[in-house]
């Protein structure tokens, strides 16, 4: 098997077990609060990474790091996964699923938007227009296609779920600028955002043990939405001949999300759900091609 085919395969692993892990968010919270279920998912993530750092022999540069990377994992662990999933979880809390992973899903306009002032990038005109296009995608999906009536089902749940695709990209925002190797950035981001939770849960009384079925899907949250799917990507990414040749592939997780939610939840899938999702992909794809 040539490095490129071994790239898709990664690629292809890592948007099944995305494409799957909205759906177990609500399942899990059938049985746990979303704090709880933010507790137990990244412990097992963290685990799922320790046992990474161990098969690829990393743990000599956990202990060589510097006073200013550990401070960096501190800021960067405390916005996720501390914060950032636990604005998600509970706009999943308050959404229909359909709904909070598609809004979700506009983090990479919110990315480039951010980048302007951070990273000192400009967009052209085609992009600002591909971004709007995007935008307006996930209104209509927050409004369920009542765009000229500023009606929104659970507003709270709307405005976390977009709050959310802000906190992603400032965390990429800052990773990107972190040269230390991947899975040591992730242990680290992922111990110390475990740290944060371990207080909010003490001081929020959220600490608990949830029953075998709620716990079946918080370890399956931990495994596939955060520790190895983590890594699989990162394999992907490493091993195509270009970034682009796997990363668009990621296009189709929202589509493979609504179709598990429709199986699996039996939630009706809404026409202007995959009407505002081709709009926020489509204004995707168009800026990407704009500063091609």
């Amino acid at each position: 098997m040539t490095k490129q085919n071994k790239a898709y395969l990664f690629a292809i692993s890592t948007v099944i077990c995305w494409a799957s892990v909205g759906t177990a968010f609500k399942i899990a919270l059938r049985y746990v609060n979303h704090v709880q279920m933010l507790f137990w998912s990244v412990l097992v993530a963290l685990l799922v990474f320790c046992i990474i750092l161990s098969f690829k022999k990393l743990w000599k540069q956990i202990f060589q790091q510097s006073k200013s990377q550990v401070f960096k994992s501190i800021l960067i662990g405390f916005i996720s996964p501390f914060v950032y999933y636990l604005v998600l979880f509970k706009a999943y809390d308050l959404l229909p699923a359909q709904e909070a992973l598609t809004l979700n899903y506009i983090w990479p306009v919110v990315l480039v938007l951010l980048s302007i002032p951070v990273l000192k990038q400009k967009i052209n005109f085609f992009s600002f227009m591909a971004i709007l296009i995007s935008f307006f995608g996930s209104f209509v999906i927050a409004s369920k296609g009542k765009i000229f009536d500023f009606e929104f089902s659970n507003l709270p749940g709307v405005i976390l779920a977009v709050l959310s695709t802000v906190i992603w990209s400032v965390f990429w925002l800052f990773n990107v600028k972190d040269k230390r190797n991947e899975i040591v950035k992730l242990f680290m981001c992922f111990l110390f955002g475990f740290l944060f939770i371990l207080i909010y849960c003490i001081f929020t009384k959220n600490l608990a043990l949830p029953e075998k079925n709620g716990m079946f899907a918080l370890v399956y949250i931990g495994i596939f939405e955060m520790g190895l799917t983590f890594f699989l990507w990162m394999m992907a990414l490493a091993l195509s001949e270009t970034t682009a040749k796997v990363s668009n592939l990621i296009y189709i997780t929202p589509f493979l999300s609504l179709l598990v939610v429709s199986i699996v939840l039996k939630e009706k899938i809404l026409i202007t759900t995959i009407i505002g999702l081709i709009l926020i992909i489509l204004g995707i794809i168009l800026q990407k091609k704009s500063n091609v």
